[in-house]
């Protein structure tokens, strides 16, 4: 690969592949990111490759056929001069998965997207596609992001690709991680940002149903994620309602620490913990349902008041209390929690256990309500779908938490109507219950 060289602007065609790639050329170069909105090119700016077009040589197959295919196209940084002819492509590993994730050039993709290519979410024998979503503003650094996993050399990661118009970048995906979304600022009510952040995923939701997979699995990260990721399932109805996720996990995880800490035992003795609702001050963290060793955590824990307030508390407020100490919200563990998301969908379940995930409700057996996005325990046989489990336990003290975080959901429902489909928004919110860390 010749590296090449370009003065500050943007190109208008943005692909990144590893030397590492088994893609053919028309893959490679038939997919390339365009951008609906390119940024004016100065005159005088241009794309230098570091080797010329005269200088670039077929591969030796090539030549042998009479038939040279000479690679001098340059993307971004980057310019490929390599092919792999048939024979040398590699037999032994899975067909690509493609993988789009928004917010790409955050903190929490910096940790995220790592793991991707190196094979520690979708397994060792599976190459990897990354599909990269930024921004006008954020796309230098995306560019930067590009390179690092570049030099990176993990040979599962085949290609990499960097964009900022959704209906290029998703397309084809089997995964989308939608993590970017607005922060909330000061001053900035919970409605606005509602708003606001659900114009986002709107858009996104329209492009998936455009032109990602008919079978896309999309885990929204961005907050405030249930209702996100409802507005986003609502614009894409050709791809199924229980394909959509709202990441719960990180508060699975949490929840699990603390009964760890307080029973006294490592965190893996820990299982059947379920986080309900809204990922929120209002999330119901299940120590009714949990197990430490295989036995009832209240069997273990026999400290009530401590459960039903210290522990509900502490995993509810995590995130603020990470902030306090290190000035910044969850980055590093909310990319882990990602990764345990998509591990639960693509492994079997331990037989006895589940996992948490904010999913579609209509059809549950809870009494849940219906038409919303609500996190509940959910098992898989590792083929990327899930089913509810139903052999769990409802006491009033639970119910009457999970209907709290009920009503919250379904005021939030009305508060997007208009991005929906559902007719005019109305807003009267329960209260200002978001997590410390949208703040």
């Amino acid at each position: 690969m010749a590296v090449s060289k370009f003065t500050p602007a943007y190109t208008e065609a943005h692909s990144l592949s590893s030397q590492f790639s088994s893609l053919t050329e028309t893959s490679v170069f038939n997919n390339r990111i365009r951008f609906s909105h390119p940024l004016p090119r100065p005159h005088n700016a241009r794309v230098f490759c570091s080797v010329s077009q005269n200088e670039l040589q077929a591969p030796v197959a090539a030549q042998q056929n009479d038939t040279p295919k000479i690679k001098h196209e340059c993307f971004g940084v980057f310019c490929v001069t390599y092919d792999l002819v048939a024979e040398e492509e590699t037999k032994s590993w899975k067909k690509l998965i493609n993988v789009a994730v928004s917010g790409a050039a955050g903190m929490i993709s910096n940790h995220l997207l790592f793991k991707l290519a190196s094979g520690e979410v979708f397994g060792p024998d599976q190459p990897i596609a990354l599909k990269l979503l930024g921004s006008e503003r954020s796309f230098e650094a995306l560019e930067g992001v590009a390179m690092e996993l570049e030099d990176s050399l993990y040979p599962l990661l085949r290609e990499v690709s960097i964009g900022i118009d959704p209906y290029d970048v998703f397309k084809g995906v089997e995964w989308a991680l939608l993590i970017g979304a607005k922060p909330r600022g000061p001053g900035m009510e919970r409605a606005a940002l509602l708003d606001v952040n659900g114009q986002i995923f709107a858009e996104q939701g329209k492009a998936l149903n455009a032109v990602a997979s008919r079978n896309v699995k999309v885990l929204v990260v961005g907050n405030p994620c249930n209702t996100n990721a409802l507005i986003c399932m609502k614009n894409a109805p050709n791809i199924p309602p229980k394909n959509f996720h709202a990441l719960t996990r990180l508060d699975e995880n949490r929840a699990k620490c603390q009964l760890a800490l307080k029973a006294g035992v490592f965190y893996d003795k820990v299982s059947n913990v379920t986080i309900w609702g809204n990922h929120s001050t209002t999330q119901v963290p299940d120590f009714l349902n949990a197990k430490i060793g295989g036995v009832p955590a209240k069997e273990v824990i026999k400290d009530n008041h401590w459960l039903e307030n210290e522990f509900t508390q502490k995993v509810q407020t995590r995130g603020g209390a990470l902030i306090k100490k290190w000035g910044r919200s969850s980055a590093a563990s909310t990319a882990v929690s990602i990764v345990d998301a998509i591990r639960s969908l693509v492994t079997p379940t331990p037989k006895g256990d589940w996992f948490s995930t904010g999913v579609y409700t209509t059809g549950n057996p809870y009494g849940i309500a219906e038409d919303i996005v609500f996190s509940m325990p959910c098992r898989s046989e590792g083929n990327g779908d899930y089913e509810l489990v139903e052999d769990v336990i409802f006491d009033d003290y639970l119910r009457a938490r999970i209907k709290k975080s009920e009503d919250e959901l379904l005021a939030e429902k009305k508060c997007v109507a208009h991005l929906t489909g559902e007719g005019n928004a109305y807003c009267d919110l329960p209260g200002d219950t978001m997590l410390p860390g949208e703040m």
